[in-house]
């Protein structure tokens, strides 16, 4: 299947995007772990629900490595909906007719807010990789500046899976007395080894690109697409368990009843990546990929506490619910396991459910009735021990 690619589709959003935008001037720039200061700011973000009187009802919602602000919306590039409509929305988990739920794309992303192809004002053309290396922590102090933006002092909860996940870790750890409540769900407090391979596969496809043009695509009007494409292939894999790629494609062939002897997508797993893709590099900048799998691997938590992840969350009274899926070999239950006994040590109130599923990684981003079930009971009595009215019912 050949999917026509429109260069430009993403790139509309890098400096005009669909959302909300929060603007930081040189009074107040973004301090980054790699020693750089980032100025001006600029954070796209997107709001539903509403805040009610005492700020008390705010969730901060945190995308994953490919993800953005639109959580329970109409992609504006893609049309396709919501990344998080199976938790967002009215009546489901995270209710926006109960709470006031805020996501910004990411510092580094290319949904709006400041990344890679961003301008730079000090020479008038795109970033590049003259932006600063961005990291995890760097992502959360950029939403701690657009939360204190927002006037909300302390946030209900903080959730996300995957590159989501370790944001909300960051949070709790940062910024304990912000946080009441923390969901990590497929995540770990680490990138491993393997999680730093499989990036460092996907920036190579990328950088190996001729259309890269060491990351000064923009300027000369090329986009890495093949790179970028190939990248997202390799990465989706991980996404996925060998269970549910063998449950829904096997070895059946794409469109033909024998093999054709030739490079062709002979099989229906092969039609798929190659869909999945070439449909990617229609809404993700290539730099900011390389961006957002670099700070990944920079993310380990217990390094900035001695190595001991239990000191970074001493003493925090925010109350967790840590999630993993069985199937999930990108981020597995020991990931969370580890997680669990490290905030076990630090005295924290936590609870853990690893949910039985084919679904792999992305488990989180689908219909998982026990998880769906598992984050509406955290939420329903963290609510309740907050203050907040219960739910309408329906």
């Amino acid at each position: 299947m050949t999917v026509p690619v429109n260069k430009t589709a993403g790139l509309r959003e890098v400096d005009a995007p669909h959302s909300l935008v929060a603007h930081f001037g040189p009074d107040r720039p973004l301090a980054m772990d790699a020693g750089a200061e980032l100025s001006p700011l600029r954070i796209a973000y997107q709001t539903y629900g509403v805040l009610n009187a005492d700020k008390s009802n705010a969730i901060l919602v945190c995308h994953a490595l490919t993800g953005d602000q639109h959580v329970a919306n109409e992609h504006p590039v893609t049309g396709k909906p919501g990344w998080w409509q199976t938790m967002v929305g009215p009546g489901r988990p995270i209710d926006t007719d109960r709470y006031f739920v805020i996501s910004s794309n990411v510092v580094g992303g290319c949904m709006g807010t400041t990344g890679p192809a961003s301008l730079n004002p000090s020479t008038g053309r795109p970033y590049g990789l003259e932006l600063p290396m961005v990291t995890i922590r760097d992502m959360v102090r950029a939403q701690a500046m657009l939360i204190d933006h927002l006037g909300i002092e302390t946030l209900f909860c903080v959730a996300g899976g995957s590159m989501g996940g370790m944001q909300v870790l960051q949070w709790a750890a940062t910024y304990p007395e912000r946080v009441f409540a923390a969901m990590p769900i497929a995540t770990a407090a680490k990138h491993s080894s393997q999680n730093i391979a499989f990036h460092e596969v996907g920036r190579q496809a990328v950088m190996a690109d001729p259309d890269w043009r060491k990351g000064r695509y923009l300027e000369e009007g090329q986009i890495p697409t093949k790179g970028l494409a190939v990248a997202r292939m390799a990465a989706h894999i991980t996404y996925l368990s060998d269970e549910a790629l063998q449950n829904k494609f096997g070895r059946k062939l794409q469109d033909r009843t024998a093999p054709t002897f030739s490079f062709d997508a002979e099989f229906q797993i092969e039609n798929y990546l190659r869909y999945q893709g070439m449909s990617f590099v229609d809404r993700f900048d290539a730099n900011s990929y390389l961006y957002m799998t670099r700070a990944c691997d920079y993310f380990d938590l217990a390094a900035d506490y001695g190595g001991s992840l239990a000191l970074a969350f001493k003493g925090a009274k925010t109350r967790f619910c840590v999630v993993s899926f069985n199937s999930d070999w990108l981020y597995p239950t020991s990931a969370s396991r580890a997680i669990v006994h490290a905030l076990n040590a630090g005295g924290a109130s936590v609870s853990f459910v690893d949910i039985e599923t084919d679904r792999g990684h992305d488990a989180f981003l689908l219909n998982v009735p026990d998880f769906i079930a598992t984050s509406r009971g955290f939420l329903d009595a963290a609510a309740r021990a907050r203050g907040l009215p219960p739910a309408r019912t329906r």
